[in-house]
């Protein structure tokens, strides 16, 4: 019998979504989306291995099947069977060639082409830095938006697309993650809903064991002892050999009956509860302020300061190309003054920048205080490119209208700024001007200090990522196509420190932005300096 050759044929030709591999894929939507073609590419691989081997096991199969026929057949009448010359034959072909052939197919490993990709593609895949990075995503987003883990965890948000949930497993890596940073308030929740989830049937990998124990330590560091005990008790309840187990409620019992013996006066127990109780980390009031604005809790304007916002044509103090198409403003924020203006950016302009910006995304960078250079920080989510007008007429033609209807002059101005932002992608609150005690913030531009910021909004966003002003409690939510504008000095040149402002984390959707710094530099007869200090 002649066996049919199975040719693995696993196709290796997939393009490949990078030219080089990125890194901090969770700081940018954008380039995690690539993640999604290469996760597809990888399943159509292995794909093919699986018909390759249901293929192999097929023909293997019919071997077997047509083999127990003839033996069965032969077994009961050997020498009357063998006794016709072609059954004598092809018992020695079989034996002596085809069950060679037989023992080739099965020692094929069709799983070359598969692992071979896997291989190639690895190169590109996230690492654990990714991996931490996204989780400290969303426990941002569970402080800032005040989720509680079973919302989260049911992928209950707002504006949500594709709706998605966390197993127990996905809360027990959470809860690590946590733990590994020391934040045992974080560990102490996400091990309690990996623990609930396993105690109403879901099956799983994680092993509650496992969970309990890094839940009791958790809750012992925060003082709980009380319920320490009783956590370590169940989890010896599951393993009563358990080592560590059986350490804690040892030391647990020595510590709780000091405690009995110190006969500790009442007023003593309601300061210790009080201590003991579950709390965040200790924010600063700057802090609660700003997660109030992300929440849309902000400050509300009386309506004395509403009726001074208003809505109108703008044409750019009379600028010819706006004089008869002027462009629609409306006010945002009395002090500072922020105005919007709306529909001042094409879609076909956004998808070309964001198109320019994608290849050369990179971790976006601050202004180092100390050194003056730019450098990357935890308090800054996203990714960001730089443009330059001579890049695209697109680039120039945004410039020119950024100059037009400012009434400032951008050739000073840094190149234009696009930026990505990633899961729970945000910027804490920041100047962008450089205080007085930041002499060399942009000594090397060599152009002033950053008079203005212009702000495009390049995407709509589901839900949060507004920026918001914690000084004066306002908060800007994006709209696609809209642009703000804002100074960020006083006419004196002072800086106006009521800007302070902030990016608020995406909870759900992608958030894309563009913007300009205009500097001081060739403003001198287009903003003339004042006298007064805060004029």
């Amino acid at each position: 019998m002649a066996f049919k050759k199975v040719w693995c044929a696993l196709a290796l030709g997939f393009l490949l979504p990078f030219s080089c591999a990125h890194t901090d894929f969770f700081t940018s939507i954008g380039h995690m989306t690539d993640l999604i073609n290469t996760e597809k590419d990888l399943v159509v691989s292995l794909k093919d291995y699986i018909k390759a081997e249901e293929s192999k096991l097929e023909q293997i199969k019919k071997w077997a099947e047509k083999l127990d026929q003839l033996t069965a057949t032969a077994t009961k009448d050997p020498e009357g069977f063998l006794g016709h010359p072609v059954n004598a034959f092809k018992l020695m072909k079989r034996l002596n060639t085809e069950w060679g052939e037989l023992e080739s197919l099965v020692l094929k490993d069709m799983s070359d082409g598969f692992i071979s990709n896997m291989t190639i593609q690895r190169q590109f895949f996230p690492n654990d830095e990714d991996q931490t990075g996204a989780a400290k995503a969303l426990l941002r987003l569970q402080d800032t938006y005040n989720l509680d883990t079973d919302t989260l965890s049911r992928g209950n948000l707002p504006g949500v697309k594709h709706k998605s949930f966390l197993t127990a497993e996905d809360c027990f890596e959470l809860g690590k993650i946590a733990y590994t940073e020391a934040d045992y308030y974080h560990t102490e929740l996400w091990m309690e809903q990996a623990l609930k989830q396993l105690d109403e049937g879901e099956v799983s990998s994680a092993d509650k064991v496992y969970i309990l124990d890094y839940l009791s330590y958790a809750v012992y560091q925060q003082g709980d002892l009380a319920k320490a005990m009783a956590l370590t008790r169940r989890l010896l309840e599951l393993d009563p050999e358990h080592q560590r187990a059986n350490g804690n409620m040892k030391y647990f019992e020595y510590i709780m009956a000091k405690e009995k013996e110190a006969n500790k006066s009442s007023t003593d127990s309601e300061e210790q509860e009080k201590e003991t109780e579950v709390k965040k980390k200790d924010y600063l009031p700057e802090r609660r302020k700003y997660e109030m604005l992300c929440r849309g809790e902000g400050l509300k304007m009386t309506p004395r300061r509403q009726k001074r916002l208003f809505c109108r044509y703008y044409d750019g103090n009379r600028n010819p190309r706006y004089i008869l198409g002027p462009v629609k403003q409306e006010d945002e924020w009395d002090r500072p003054r922020i105005v919007r203006f709306l529909d001042i950016i094409s879609d076909e302009e956004i998808e070309t920048v964001k198109e320019l910006a994608k290849p050369r995304l990179s971790r976006a960078t601050v202004h180092d205080p100390e050194t003056g250079k730019l450098t990357t920080a935890h308090y800054r989510v996203s990714k960001s490119a730089w443009l330059s007008g001579y890049e695209s007429p697109v680039v120039s033609r945004i410039n020119t209208r950024i100059q037009d209807l400012t009434g400032l002059d951008v050739s000073t101005a840094e190149e234009l700024q696009v930026a990505n932002y990633g899961v729970g992608g945000q910027y804490e609150p920041h100047f962008d001007f450089g205080r007085k005690d930041e002499p060399d913030a942009f000594k090397e531009l060599g152009t002033g200090n950053r008079i203005a910021t212009w702000l495009f909004y390049m995407s709509d966003v589901s839900a949060g990522g507004a920026t918001v002003f914690p000084e004066v409690g306002a908060s800007v939510w994006p709209r696609k196509g809209t642009a703000v504008f804002w100074y960020n000095l006083f006419p004196s040149g002072e800086g106006d420190y009521s800007t302070r402002h902030a990016a608020c984390p995406v909870l759900v959707g992608n958030k894309w932005v563009s913007n300009k710094w205009l500097h001081e530099r060739g403003q001198e007869f287009r903003r003339p300096c004042t006298l007064s200090e805060l004029d």
